[in-house]
C-alpha cells in the first residue's frame, strides 16, 4: 500500500484533471478539510430526525430510537440526515463522484459476486447521489473515531485507525488515476486476499474469528433465510409472524385474500422484473410467488417500508428471497441538488452499479401503491446472498486499522469509477496534509455526534416521561 506518485500527464483529460484539482486547492485549502464549527443557524438534530420519522411507519419510530439510541456509536449510524445537512453547509472541492451517502464503516462488507466469489465492497446505497467526494471520506473516518470510542481504544489507536483510512483512500486514488478505464472498473477486493493483506495486524483470535464470520456469511443464503422466516402451515410454507420485526402480509391485508394479495404482489413484481437484464428475466420467471412480509432491518431504516418476498423454484429446496426496500429522497438532495432520476429506487440502483465493482443480478426497481393505496417507490435486491459484515464489536486494534485500510481503499475505487480521479488524486496529493486533516475532522465530529445523542437522548427521556405521567 506504498504511495505512486502519478505518471507524467499524457491525455488532455488527465492535464485537465490535474489543473482542476490544483485549482480545488486554492477554492477549498486540503488543510482546511479538517476544521468543523457548526453553523449559527444549525438545525436542530432532533427537529430532523422528527421530519423523518413523517414519513415511516408509526408502530415502528419508537423501535428506530430504540437502536438509534443504544450508545453514540448506532447514533451516528442512524443520523445520515443530521450529517448531511452538516456537510452541506460547510465549503466543498466541487470535485464530484457518485457518493454512498452514508458510508460509515458498518455499510462495508462481503456478498457473493455473480460468479460466485465473496467480494468486499460498500453495500449500502439509500443515500446515493452524486456529490463532492470528501463528503463520503468524512462519513468514514468519522466512524471509525467514533467507533474506536465506542470499544474504549484510546486516542493514540482512534488516531491510527482514522489516519489508515484516509491515507489509504488518498495513496489509492493515485494508484488509480495511473491506471487504464478498465483496470479501474475491474479491481476489486476478493475477500480471500484480505487476510493477507492483514496479516501483519491481526491476531490469532482476529483470525478465528474471521474464519468463522466468513462460513457464516458463505452460508447466508435463501435457503438459510427460509429455515429463519418462515413457519409450515396447511397452505404450505409462509413468512412467520413474529411482530414487530417480522410481519407476514396477510396480517397486514385486512380483508384482502390470498388470491387478491398474490394478484398485487404479482402486478408490483412484474413492474420490477422489466428494470433486471432479459436473461435474469428469464431467470425471475423460473420462480413464482408464495408469500410476503415486513421485515425491519437496519438501524436508519427501521421504519421505512422493508418488505421481502418469497419465490419458489422447482421445489422448496429452490428458493429466492427478494427484499424490497422503500427509497425515498436522499438526505444529500437539499445540499448537492435533487436527482436526476425521477424514480428514487432507480437512483438507488444506478449508483450501486456505478459504485459497486460486482453487483446482485436481481438488482431492480418498482413504484406502486400498496395495501394503503399510497404510491412510493422501492428497489430490490436478493435478500441473502452470502451477505456479510466485519465484527466490529470484537477487532482488535490492529485488526481495525487494516479494516480501515480496506474501506479507505473500497471508497476510492467507488468514488474513481465515477469521479475525475486524476483532479481528485491532485487535490489530495503525495502529502499527508489531507491525511492529517481528516484526522482533526474525525475527532472534531465525533465530539459534536456525543452532543447531539445526548441531546436526543434527553429529549426522548423528557418525552417518556410526559407520556407515562399521562
Amino acid at each position: 500500500m506504498a504511495s505512486v506518485d502519478l505518471a507524467p500527464p499524457s491525455t488532455p483529460a488527465e492535464t485537465s484533471g490535474r489543473a482542476a484539482g490544483r485549482a480545488a486547492r486554492t477554492l477549498v485549502p486540503r488543510s482546511s478539510q479538517g476544521q468543523w464549527k457548526p453553523a449559527g443557524d444549525r438545525r436542530d438534530p432532533l427537529a430532523i430526525l422528527a421530519e423523518q420519522d413523517t414519513t415511516r411507519v408509526p408502530e415502528l419510530v419508537p423501535v428506530r430510537y430504540e437502536r438509534m439510541l443504544a450508545s453514540a456509536f448506532t447514533f451516528y449510524r442512524g443520523a445520515a440526515a443530521i450529517m448531511a445537512a452538516d456537510l452541506g453547509s460547510q465549503p466543498h472541492s466541487r470535485l464530484t463522484v457518485q457518493l454512498c451517502g452514508d458510508a460509515h464503516l458498518s455499510n462495508f462488507g462481503a456478498f457473493q459476486a455473480p460468479d460466485r466469489r465473496l467480494v468486499f465492497d460498500v453495500n449500502d446505497f439509500d443515500e446515493t447521489l452524486p456529490g463532492p467526494f470528501e463528503w463520503d471520506v468524512k462519513r468514514l473516518v468519522a466512524s471509525f473515531e467514533i467507533g474506536g470510542r465506542d470499544r474504549a481504544f484510546g486516542e493514540r489507536v482512534r488516531r491510527r485507525c482514522v489516519l489508515a483510512a484516509g491515507r489509504e483512500y488518498r495513496q489509492a486514488m493515485r494508484r488509480f488515476a495511473a491506471m487504464s478505464e478498465l483496470e479501474v472498473w475491474y479491481a476489486r477486493l476478493e475477500v480471500e486476499d484480505i487476510v493477507g493483506r492483514l496479516q501483519s495486524r491481526v491476531t490469532k483470535e482476529d483470525r478465528r474469528r474471521f474464519e468463522k464470520n466468513l462460513a457464516k456469511t458463505k452460508s447466508k443464503d435463501s435457503l438459510r433465510a427460509l429455515a429463519k422466516l418462515t413457519v409450515e402451515t396447511p397452505e404450505g410454507l409462509r413468512i412467520a409472524n413474529r411482530p414487530p420485526v417480522l410481519v407476514p402480509i396477510s396480517a397486514l391485508a385486512g380483508d384482502l385474500g390470498e388470491a387478491e394479495i398474490a394478484e398485487l404482489m404479482g402486478e408490483l413484481l412484474g413492474r420490477y422484473r422489466e428494470t433486471i437484464d432479459p436473461q435474469y428475466q428469464a431467470l425471475l420467471d423460473r420462480f413464482r410467488f408464495v408469500d410476503a412480509g415486513h421485515k425491519v432491518v437496519g438501524v436508519g431504516s427501521v421504519g421505512t417500508r422493508a418488505w421481502i418476498a418469497l419465490m419458489m423454484g422447482r421445489n422448496h429446496d429452490d428458493p429466492l428471497f427478494l427484499q424490497v426496500k422503500q427509497a425515498g429522497p436522499s438526505v444529500l438532495e437539499p445540499f448537492a441538488g435533487a436527482s436526476g432520476f425521477p424514480e428514487h429506487g432507480r437512483r438507488v440502483v444506478v449508483g450501486q452499479r456505478l459504485m459497486q465493482a460486482a453487483g446482485d443480478i436481481f438488482l431492480g426497481w418498482l413504484h406502486g401503491a400498496g395495501l394503503d393505496g399510497v404510491e412510493r417507490h422501492f428497489y430490490v435486491r436478493q435478500l441473502w446472498d452470502g451477505k456479510g459484515s466485519a465484527d466490529i464489536e470484537a477487532m482488535s486494534p490492529g485488526a481495525m486499522e487494516g479494516y480501515a485500510e480496506l474501506c479507505g481503499w473500497t471508497l476510492a475505487r467507488a468514488h474513481a469509477r465515477s469521479g475525475d480521479r486524476a483532479a481528485i488524486a491532485a487535490y489530495l496529493g503525495k502529502g499527508e496534509t489531507f491525511d492529517q486533516a481528516m484526522v482533526d475532522f474525525a475527532v472534531a465530529y465525533a465530539d459534536q455526534n456525543e452532543a447531539d445523542y445526548a441531546a436526543v437522548m434527553a429529549a426522548r427521556s423528557e418525552e417518556g416521561d410526559g407520556h407515562r405521567e399521562h
